[in-house]
């Protein structure tokens, strides 16, 4: 298992344009990406669990990667992250 934490720096948030990159990138994956902000948590690869957690500028966020290709996962969904969020 791997996890990071972030927080998010886009002005509006997660809202529908980057939550559906982010569900995109999170299907790319065998393993599954959780996303958990408040003691709520989503599947990354569902656009509208993703947005229903409501995620705005300044929100931490904590992202956990189980699977068999979470090393990759992890690497590649940090940078999604950072370039997009």
């Amino acid at each position: 298992m791997k996890q990071f934490e972030y927080v998010i720096r886009d002005e509006v948030g997660i809202h529908a344009r980057p939550a559906g990159l982010l569900a995109k990138k999170a299907k790319e994956f065998k393993s599954e990406i959780t996303l958990e902000k408040g003691g709520k948590s989503a599947a990354a690869s569902k656009l509208m669990a993703v947005m229903a957690l409501g995620v705005k500028c300044g929100d931490r966020v904590s992202v956990t990667i189980k699977g068999d290709d979470e090393e990759a996962a992890s690497a590649e969904m940090e940078n999604f992250f950072r370039e997009n969020l």
